[in-house]
């Protein structure tokens, strides 16, 4: 690892401004258990690192019934998974959270940074390596070992994006608020991340001068359920196969809006209006929810050796159409 001048930044105004224009000489730390293994796999060798965790006034959890949730972008996991107030009107948040990590990671990941994190491909972690992500000419997956790789919304490079927060917080139609030099801007969360086909080196729109500082998720509706299933291959620490998070309005057995979004099937967290559309304004039944199970995985194109997602995926979508119901998957 190479040696680097190590700042700290009280503020997001001094954050930015310490970052500068040119990507990778400059990188944020936070909780920093993502970009100490970038580092110590050899990924980045930047020059300076800003230390986020000395702004104190970006690590808060709040609620009100008027405003909804309010999550600072250095409050930690475990900060947001232990909250009265997001246990309580959250379960989806809170069922998202408990998946991710240990609790030990938990401790000391923070909300801004498991949104940004960086792909676990194992060919974009390689440092020999020079992948499309990288720079390179090509995907090695495409040709490789696939196993765990996009079976929807793949361009040129397959990674998955490793967020649960990520899938859990669109489908609660979360948005998130960012500094850069000109000005901060809020947008729905679901506009922050981009696929391949938009910039096949970066997961979202961030750029190297800009920095979040929150995200806002609205008060819940009347009748919301909401659900989060996640299958890994160890039951302990691990990175999503395939998860889903989903979010139900209901009155009785009808369901008044869906939104369903599925995680690590995609490069960024993939929501599937199809699958919301047949479920929105209809009363939910067992075929009714392979239906949409149904909806949600047309168009997936799976690799060489990971074709099992697509029932995978396809399964779980409806499992957690029926749990967020309150039927018996």
């Amino acid at each position: 690892m190479r040696n680097f001048e190590y700042i700290d930044a009280a503020t997001t105004d001094r954050a930015v401004r310490l970052l500068g224009r040119q990507r990778d000489r400059v990188r944020l730390i936070a909780g920093g258990t993502d970009l100490l293994d970038e580092l110590k796999e050899g990924l980045l060798a930047p020059e300076r690192l800003i230390n986020l965790k000395a702004n104190t006034r970006l690590r808060y959890v709040r609620y009100s019934a008027a405003e909804g949730l309010r999550l600072g972008a250095l409050a930690t996991l475990t900060q947001a998974e232990t909250d009265g107030n997001v246990r309580l009107h959250y379960p989806l948040l809170v069922a998202a959270l408990r998946t991710i990590a240990s609790p030990q990671i938990r401790n000391v990941a923070t909300v801004g940074g498991n949104l940004c994190q960086r792909p676990r491909c194992w060919y974009y972690r390689s440092q020999p390596l020079h992948c499309a992500r990288k720079g390179g000419p090509f995907c090695y997956a495409i040709a490789g070992e696939n196993t765990y790789h996009a079976i929807l919304g793949g361009h040129q490079c397959f990674i998955v994006h490793p967020s649960d927060l990520a899938p859990a917080l669109i489908a609660l139609d979360a948005k998130i608020t960012y500094l850069g030099t000109k000005e901060r801007k809020t947008i729905p969360l679901e506009e922050f991340f981009i696929g391949p086909d938009k910039d096949i080196t970066r997961e979202n729109i961030l750029e190297q001068n800009e920095v979040v500082e929150e995200v806002h998720v609205p008060p819940p509706a009347p009748g919301l359920r909401g659900v989060y299933l996640k299958v890994r291959d160890r039951q302990s620490w691990d990175f999503a196969t395939a998860s889903v998070a989903a979010a139900l309005e209901m009155e009785g057995d009808l369901c008044r809006r869906a939104r369903i979004v599925l995680g690590a099937v995609a490069p960024k967290p993939w929501p599937v209006p199809a699958a919301d559309q047949v479920l929105s304004g209809a009363r939910v039944t067992p075929a009714l929810a392979q239906q949409a199970a149904e909806a949600a995985l047309r168009g997936a194109r799976p690799m060489s050796q990971n074709a099992y997602k697509v029932p995978l995926a396809r399964n779980l979508v409806r499992r957690a159409i029926l749990e967020a119901a309150g039927q018996a998957a």
